[in-house]
């Protein structure tokens, strides 16, 4: 487990995707800054920019659990 996590670690940050064929894809996607507003005081704050890891499933996987 811990290596394969290791791997998908590093291929992200090396290459942006990474792809399990049939499995999973992962993709680190750039997101801009922004600004929030915190619902208990109302005060604004801002959040950084940031890359954000997103998965989709691929067909062998939904065909499996279909």
């Amino acid at each position: 487990y811990d290596a394969m996590v290791k791997g998908i670690e590093k291929g992200l940050k090396a290459e942006g995707k990474v792809t399990l064929t049939g499995f999973l894809t992962f993709t680190a996607k750039k997101k801009a800054a922004t600004t929030a507003r915190n619902p208990r005081t109302g005060e604004t704050v801002k959040i950084a920019a940031r890359k954000a890891v997103t998965f989709k499933a691929g067909t062998a996987l939904k065909d499996s659990v279909n």
